[in-house]
Formats: structure tokens, sequence, C-alpha cells
């Protein structure tokens, strides 16, 4: 949830919109199969499958971080990368 607040708050260079729809996607995502994974039981296949869901999106949206030079991207970045091995954790 505070990766997502803080990218909502991200001003991008207008030829950069794209990359700010998708991170904005991407950050949702992981918020709400997070969500979905837990409330479905992460050890069914459904709950595993929106945690998976939840641990892609978060990868992509460290990836779009990549693509642009914003403050605190890095910092955000291992917060992400701490985030999808917490949930690779959640999914054994």
């Amino acid at each position: 949830v505070e990766v997502n607040r803080w990218f909502s708050r991200l001003t991008f260079p207008t030829r950069r919109a794209h990359l700010r729809d998708q991170g904005q996607r991407a950050a949702d995502s992981v918020v709400c199969n997070i969500a979905e994974g837990i409330n479905k039981g992460r050890r069914t296949n459904a709950g595993r499958h929106a945690l998976r869901i939840a641990r892609g999106e978060a990868g992509e949206l460290a990836a779009v971080l990549d693509c642009v030079d914003v403050p605190d991207g890095p910092a955000h970045q291992q917060k992400l990368r701490r985030i999808a091995v917490k949930l690779s954790g959640l999914m054994r």
C-alpha cells in the first residue's frame, strides 16, 4: 500500500504518460491481488494464483521504475523486491 500511494503521487513527463498508466495499474494490482490471495486462502490454487499475479505485477512496477528517473525510485524498487520475496514465501 505504501508503494502504491507513493507511486500515485508521482508526476511523469508527458512523453512517459504510458509508463505512468502502466505503473499505476501494476501498483493497484499488487495490492488487490495480495488481498484476493489472502482472502481466498494462500494455500489454495486460487489463492496462490492471485499471489503469483501480485508478485509479477511487483516486478512490472519495478521495471517501470527502471525506465524513469523519479525521486526515491531505487528505494521503492527495493521494497518491491522484498514484497516479491515475501509473496514467494506465502505461496509455499
